[in-house]
């Protein structure tokens, strides 16, 4: 929370090109039209326009009060997205109420990736999707592929590109 406290003034400037990048890919392989979504990690609230004149409803968290403050300024152009201040591991929502949950470069900052993820599955509806990203620095594919088969979700596409430094999981739950 404090080093993302301390960069939020940059964050965008340093991630926003790159952040951008990994939305295209995650968008190719789930539909979020009229659906709930969940954008864990939400940092500024970047991904938002990208779903919300589309989805039903979009709830963005993230530990960071001062990347949530620029988020809340995003969440005031649309009716329907929201913001709540928590943390990955304790998500402050009701088991199977997303249709859509998008979990872009965090697993790499929890101190248990695994458990990470069970706690995004348990916000899953069932069918319901989930799109999370590993950094390559960060996770060895292998490792990163042990983490998504332990999770118990069912893998529907894993995007590894050279201009990525990350890789894209789409999982279904």
């Amino acid at each position: 929370m404090k080093r993302y406290d301390l960069t939020a003034e940059m964050y965008e400037e340093r991630y926003a090109v790159e952040q951008k990048e990994k939305f295209k890919v995650a968008l190719e392989n789930v539909c979020v039209a009229r659906r709930t979504v969940l954008d864990v990690g939400c940092g500024s609230g970047l991904f938002f326009s990208h779903v919300a004149t589309e989805a039903k409803l979009v709830i963005g968290v993230d530990i960071s009060r001062k990347l949530l403050l620029k988020a809340n300024d995003r969440a005031k152009a649309f009716g329907n997205v929201a913001v709540l201040q928590a943390d990955a591991d304790h998500l402050p929502v009701r088991d199977n109420l997303f249709d859509v949950i998008f979990s872009f470069t965090v697993l790499q900052n929890m101190p248990e990736p695994c458990d990470t993820l069970d706690e995004i599955k348990k916000a899953s509806k069932r069918r319901g999707e989930i799109v999370v990203t590993g950094l390559k620095k960060a996770f060895p594919l292998d490792k990163f592929a042990d983490i998504l088969n332990g999770s118990g979700l069912r893998l529907v596409s894993f995007v590894e590109k050279e201009d990525l430094n990350c890789y894209v999981a789409t999982l279904t739950n």
